[in-house]
């Protein structure tokens, strides 16, 4: 067991100094023994197979930072989870109750913004014209 302060890090520091030193490698191979080909092919962006059109600072729906969000949710749950699953055991009941109450909370809000139709991307909504604009009567003649 270490005994002193600087023991206890010693292997944390040896393990960084082994990331740095094999990543500083890889890169450095890579760089010296790759083929450094330049044309026109190479440098353009590439997007699926579709030859890039119009400009790179266009507009993008709020709805994108809407799904962004709730990932972000769903991921910080998770992280919640995982240390509440590992100490469940000692927590008893209270543990249980708790994680409960998180979860009912978190899936209200789930359930909040579905309800509001943020992750429901294949619905436009009408522009400002066509809320104004009656819809045409249909007849039936017989």
């Amino acid at each position: 067991m270490p005994t002193s302060y600087p023991e206890t890090f010693f292997p944390v520091l040896v393990q960084i100094v082994i990331a740095v030193a094999i990543a500083t490698a890889l890169i450095s191979f890579s760089f010296f023994l790759g083929k450094r080909v330049k044309d026109k092919v190479k440098d353009s962006p590439y997007e699926c197979g579709i030859a890039p059109t119009g400009s790179a600072r266009e507009r993008f729906s709020v709805k994108f930072y809407l799904v962004a969000i709730v990932f972000i949710l769903f991921d910080i749950e998770a992280v919640f989870l995982y240390p509440w699953a590992v100490v469940y055991r000692d927590l008893k009941m209270f543990g249980f109750v708790e994680m409960l109450l998180f979860i009912v909370l978190v899936l209200s809000g789930f359930f909040y913004i579905w309800k509001k139709g943020a992750l429901d991307w294949s619905v436009e909504e009408p522009t400002k014209t066509e809320k104004m604009t009656p819809s045409p009567v249909v007849t039936q003649y017989k």
